[in-house]
Parts: structure tokens; C-alpha cells; sequence
């Protein structure tokens, strides 16, 4: 089978869509699939070589300035795809690229696919465009309608999508690096190395620092503590992007709340073990990898009650929810775990064995399995990826 994918993101990029399309093209390869992504031009200093993957000058996008808009050559592009000649188109991103793709894929009578990423509907309210919406939607649903099969990453995400008229939903979820994401850490050594006291009751965030991630309830939560809690505690940022500099302009100061940056590898596994408490306000997460990660680092997870953080915490079990925007919430179930340390720990074990039974390995082996679906029902002499005698 030969994979053609579409996607205005894709690794070195360092956000959750660039890593698991990365994966999954790493695990088709692993099956003998052919892969060739199509991509914009990453400003990554890790830029690696990528021989399946087609660059494409790009500029950055409006409602996530960190992902760049391709700017293809359509002509150029479709003799690479007749070269290629795809057996499954996939979809990942509905813009430039993502149409040139389908247009290929109608022309050519090749099966495509989508998945969806990003609540960029959503979006729209925290940039002030919300006038936007039926507009995005009515676009959404003509470029899908094709779509023979499109993967959402939790059932709160499918839900929302079916609701707004798109058909042929199915799950694909997200998993977690178990062997990456510990809580087996030296808490102490990893919080003397932020010139944080290991006495601290530690707070973490991370994420991207955006209005849409709803951050201000953060903040807010923070400042809120009751003084006595808030005397003894520590709140760490990590997370890049267009909210950086103002918080740090603002909070700078603060000798009780760090910024980061930006990290990952090891420094950023550290981080989320020697949490006391992982704090994520944003409700509009499709899924939310750095739930999972929180849990599998064997740390509470404090989060919003919607989209797919709520699809990851069963409230009470193995984390608590909160209503967005809700900081007097945030305050209270922070609260109740520093109090509370033995349910705290019941928390963060229930926690930890959830994002363990989230494999990778299961969670392709299905999306793999369905990949097969569509190119059979596209051919009727294929079945289980050989071809019968005709």
C-alpha cells in the first residue's frame, strides 16, 4: 500500500500533531506501507532527513502562528503524486495542501481519508472572529464530504463533529510513552535545578501559552490560593508561545512562579514527575497528550471539563474536573489534593494505570486496520492487503 499524507504540520515540529502523524508514518513504514508526506517547510534547528517528506515554502497561520500555511506549486505537486501513484490520500489538515490532495484524490478516483486535529471553531471566539464560524463549518463539511472515513481523536470530539453534520466519524484515539513518562525521578535534584525549594507544593503547567488555553484561568487559579496554601506553593509554566512575554512581563517578578520555556526530552518528563499537581484549564482540546503524559508521570491532574481532557479523567477516579473558566473550581480541587495526600495518591495511581493501558502499538493497529477497509472497498479484488485472482 502506498500512503500519501497531507498536513500543514508534521515533525521536526515539536506540537502533538507533528509528533503522532510522525509516529504513524514511522509505524506504516514499520508495516511496508509507502509513505509520502506532504508538508511546509519546518524553522525547526532540528531538521532531520526526511526523504518521504516533500517541503513546501509556507507562511504562519492566523489562529496558530507556531503551524505554517504551505504555499504549494499545484503542478509540481501533482506530477510528484502521479510519480508516487497513492493507493489512500489521508487528509490531516483542511487547508492548502489538504486541497490540493482531495483534488487529486477526485480526479484520480484514489480513496481519502481525514483526520481532525484542531477545534479551530472554537478558536475563533478567543481571536474575536466568532462571525467566522457558519462560514468555517460550511467549508468543513463541503471538503469531507468525500471522506470515507474521518478520525477524531476522542468520542467527545466525534460527538461534536457528527453534530455539525460531517458522517463516517470514527475514533482515533491517543496514547502515551510509558517508558518516557515516569514518575521514577529524582524530585528533589530536578526542583533544586529551578532554584525551587523541594519543599514546595509544586504546580505545573504545560502547554502552549494562549488565549484559547484559556491560561488566564491559570494564573488566576494561582493567585487565588488561600495564602497559607499559597505561601508553601510553587507554580511552574512550561510552554511557549504568544502569551510568553506578556506573563512575563506581568508575573516576573513573582519569586513563586517560574516560565520555562519551552521543553521536551527528558527535561520535560522531569517536570511533570516532580509535580505535585498537573493544572490544565483549556477546554478546547480535541484530546490533550499532555493529560496522559501528567498521568503517566504519576501526578494529579487537575482539568476542564470538556472536549477531550474530559474524555481522558473519570472525575473522582483518576483525576478531577473542573467547570471552564470556573478558578474559584481550580482553587477548591487543588485545595482538597494538597489536603488530602491519601487520596491524592489514589488519584495519581488510578491515573498512572489508565494512561498505561493507552498503547501506541493497539491505537495504530486499529487505524492501520482501517486504512485496509477503505483501500479494499475501493478495489474488490483486494482483501487483507493482497489481491485475489480475478
Amino acid at each position: 500500500m502506498r500512503v500519501a499524507l497531507f498536513t500543514d504540520t508534521f515533525e521536526p515540529d515539536v506540537n502533538g500533531v507533528a509528533k503522532t502523524l510522525g509516529r504513524w508514518v514511522r509505524f506504516l513504514e514499520s508495516r511496508g506501507v509507502e509513505c509520502k508526506v506532504f508538508a511546509p517547510q519546518s524553522h525547526s534547528a532540528a531538521e532531520s532527513d526526511q526523504r518521504m517528506v516533500e517541503r513546501f515554502y509556507s507562511i504562519p497561520f492566523l489562529l496558530y502562528p507556531e503551524c505554517r500555511m504551505a504555499i504549494p506549486n499545484p503542478m509540481n505537486l501533482k506530477k510528484t503524486l502521479k510519480a508516487f501513484n497513492p493507493d489512500l490520500i489521508h487528509l490531516a489538515t483542511p487547508f492548502n495542501l489538504g486541497l490540493v490532495g482531495l483534488h487529486y484524490a477526485k480526479r484520480n478516483h484514489v480513496p481519502v481519508v481525514a483526520s481532525y486535529h484542531t477545534h479551530f471553531d472554537q478558536y475563533l471566539h478567543y481571536y474575536k472572529l466568532p462571525w467566522m464560524e457558519p462560514m468555517l463549518w460550511k467549508y468543513m463539511l463541503w471538503f469531507h464530504q468525500d471522506c470515507k472515513k474521518i478520525y477524531a481523536p476522542s468520542r467527545s470530539t466525534q460527538l461534536h463533529l457528527e453534530d455539525k453534520g460531517l458522517k463516517n466519524v470514527e475514533i482515533w484515539s491517543r496514547g502515551v510513552e510509558v517508558n518516557r513518562f515516569h514518575p521514577f525521578v529524582d524530585r528533589d535534584a530536578v526542583l533544586r535545578a529551578r532554584n525551587i525549594s523541594p519543599s514546595k507544593f509544586v504546580l505545573l503547567y504545560v502547554g502552549r501559552l494562549a488565549p484559547e488555553k484559556s491560561v488566564d484561568v491559570l494564573m488566576r487559579t494561582f493567585e487565588s490560593l488561600p495564602e497559607p496554601l499559597r505561601a508553601k506553593s510553587h507554580l511552574i509554566v512550561a510552554g511557549d508561545g504568544p502569551l510568553l512575554r506578556p506573563l512575563q512581563e506581568q508575573y516576573g517578578g513573582e519569586a513563586d512562579i517560574t516560565f520555562t520555556g519551552f521543553q521536551q526530552g527528558k527535561e520535560l518528563s522531569d517536570l511533570y514527575a516532580a509535580a505535585d499537581v498537573f493544572v490544565f484549564p483549556s477546554a478546547t482540546e480535541t484530546f490533550g497528550n499532555v493529560v496522559l503524559e501528567a498521568m503517566a508521570s504519576g501526578t494529579v491532574v487537575v482539568g476542564a471539563n470538556a472536549g477531550g481532557v474530559a474524555d481522558n479523567i473519570e472525575h473522582g477516579r483518576t483525576g478531577l474536573l473542573c467547570t471552564p473558566g470556573e478558578a474559584a473550581e481550580f482553587v477548591e480541587a487543588i485545595c482538597s489534593i494538597h489536603d488530602d495526600r491519601e487520596g491524592a495518591a489514589k488519584l495519581a495511581q488510578a491515573g498512572r494505570s489508565y494512561s498505561q493501558r493507552q498503547s501506541w502499538d493497539a491505537i495504530f493497529t486499529r487505524l492501520y486496520e482501517s486504512y485496509m477497509e477503505v483501500t479494499a472497498a475501493s478495489d474488490p479484488f483486494k482483501t487483507e492487503g493482497l489481491y485475489v485472482l480475478k
